[in-house]
């Protein structure tokens, strides 16, 4: 990953093979992409893991907001964790809110155990909070997290370019204590170069890899390779 890295969303293991053969560096398997993202189904990540050499984050969410469902969405997860391990997940994209619109510190505290410390990201409810500033200096003492999936707020990446440029020279300004910013949500080829420019290097993309109008579709590994030749530009 000379010039940053390229993430593409797969629900199969066909999308993964397709992904990797068009230059992606890592996978985030999910489900239910209707709902922005589900746990995969266990034999998925089995097969997953299987087809592909390449790191894989797992979604651990199971409801279509950003709230962890109380004490027994709590269990859920808990326990979605802990299977997805069993069958080799050993990488993750998790993230709740409380009903104020900040990190919900004390779901993430009880489902720790799930994940143990692995590598995760903290996804796109980071986009949903009330205090983005409040939010990163809450969540970048987790065990683990090294990563934020942003558009820099509630809209396209495209739109927050200036956001994402500040929060970028921020975190790399604080080194090893600093989180890697994954651009995505709403992006376009046509933003790469701009983002490029404002100092993003890390990209994750989903329906615009893929040959269907909507979820339908497979990824394409011919336009994972546009994304892969944009980003190395």
């Amino acid at each position: 990953m000379p010039n940053g890295l390229l993430e593409v969303i797969a629900v199969d293991a066909r999308d993964a093979r397709a992904a990797v053969e068009g230059g992606a560096d890592r996978i985030e398997l999910v489900s239910g992409m209707e709902f922005a993202g589900f746990c995969p189904a266990l034999e998925t990540v089995e097969q997953v893991r299987a087809a592909v050499d390449v790191p894989v984050r797992v979604m651990l969410r199971l409801r279509e907001d950003f709230s962890i469902g109380g004490a027994q969405g709590a269990a859920e997860i808990a326990a979605a964790g802990r299977r997805l391990r069993e069958v080799g997940a050993d990488q993750f994209v998790l993230g709740w809110l409380d009903g104020a619109g900040a990190v919900d510190l004390a779901a993430i505290e009880k489902v720790r155990d799930a994940w143990h410390g692995l590598p995760f990201t903290f996804h796109k409810a980071m986009d949903h909070v009330a205090d983005r500033a409040a939010a990163y200096e809450a969540i970048r003492p987790l065990p683990g997290l090294d990563t934020v999936l942003t558009s820099g707020g509630p809209f396209p990446a495209g739109q927050g370019v200036a956001v994402l440029r500040a929060e970028a020279a921020r975190e790399a300004a604080l080194g090893e204590q600093g989180l890697a910013i994954l651009v995505g949500g709403g992006l376009k080829l046509a933003d790469v170069p701009v983002l490029r420019a404002a100092g993003l290097r890390d990209f994750h993309v989903g329906s615009a890899v893929r040959d269907g109008a909507d979820w339908s579709g497979n990824v394409d590994a011919e336009l994972v390779a546009r994304w892969r030749e944009a980003i190395d530009d």
